[in-house]
């Protein structure tokens, strides 16, 4: 049984401590994979993994079970949600601003893929892929630095 002194909002404050383990800079619910909160006999925590082949999955979902557990709460369980399927849509506002000050360009649907460093928009694609699937490498022409921009998805 759940203790009831822990509140949803108790919860999600924790886990917003969570850092993704690719880009640590963003917590869980920065990039908007915390899909759900439940506190009943147990507490159930909704992740939505960020594509269903994510190596970092069950990394995640430990370290969201270990930050519950050094709270005391040991009756926790997650539920890996595969629908609706995750989207770059909900990388929270402020987790897109930490992408951007980590060097990282974040998901842009229109195509102009700004320089992280300088802001600058003539950008080209050097790889499909970066560091991982879910990024591709990219340089800046004016600054000429090279980044990754995290794709859309």
């Amino acid at each position: 049984m759940v203790s009831t002194d822990v509140s949803r909002e108790q919860i999600l404050e924790w886990l917003a401590k969570v850092p993704d383990p690719e880009i640590p800079v963003l917590s869980v619910l920065d990039l908007g994979i915390v899909r759900d909160v439940e506190i009943d006999d147990t507490i159930t925590v909704s992740l939505a993994p960020t594509y269903s082949g994510c190596p970092a999955t069950e990394v995640i979902e430990s370290s969201v079970l270990r930050e519950l557990q050094q709270h005391g709460l040991d009756d926790v369980a997650i539920k890996r949600v595969l629908s609706p399927p995750w989207t770059t849509d909900w990388i929270s506002e402020a987790g897109r601003e930490k992408m951007r000050r980590y060097g990282i360009a974040p998901p842009a649907m229109n195509k102009l893929i700004a320089c992280p460093q300088c802001d600058s928009t003539k950008t080209e694609r050097v790889s499909e892929f970066g560091s991982t699937a879910c990024k591709a490498a990219y340089r800046c022409q004016d600054c000429l630095e090279p980044f990754e921009y995290f794709k859309c998805l």
